[in-house]
């Protein structure tokens, strides 16, 4: 069954998920980043070429033609990726297809808005009998 973390608290849900990212790749650990909003998305996409001049992550679109063998992937639409690892979602939503995931990690900002869809999505994970687990921004 899917591991579901939520990671609450957050005071820039693009920069927080970068970070994670940063983990995840580190660790060799396939990740797909979804969020409905396209433009949104390719605004996360452009802070990924620039967040750290340290650290590159490479990315595509999960409709690029090297998405199968790029380690991390970007999608606004519901599709079948050749990742399965990980799900970081960024969206108000719970994404459709999580369930295909190993591990999936909601990021919620300190954002009412943000928090109470969050609380939404906690709610239909719990109530299908997933395991969650919460780690508060700065405290883990």
């Amino acid at each position: 069954m899917t591991r579901i973390d939520f990671h609450t608290g957050v005071p820039d849900k693009a920069v927080y998920a970068c970070r994670v990212l940063r983990k995840a790749y580190a660790a060799k650990v396939q990740t797909v980043v979804y969020c409905s909003d396209q433009s949104e998305l390719e605004r996360f996409d452009k802070l990924l070429w620039s967040f750290s001049a340290l650290d590159f992550l490479p990315h595509v679109f999960v409709t690029d033609a090297l998405a199968a063998q790029t380690p991390i992937l970007l999608t606004s639409v519901v599709a079948d990726t050749p990742h399965t690892e990980l799900l970081i979602n960024l969206d108000a939503q719970t994404p459709l297809f999580f369930s295909r995931f190993d591990r999936v990690i909601e990021v919620v900002s300190t954002a009412d808005d943000d928090r109470l869809a969050a609380r939404e999505r906690y709610r239909f994970y719990k109530d299908r009998g997933y395991t969650l687990t919460h780690h508060v921004a700065g405290g883990s």
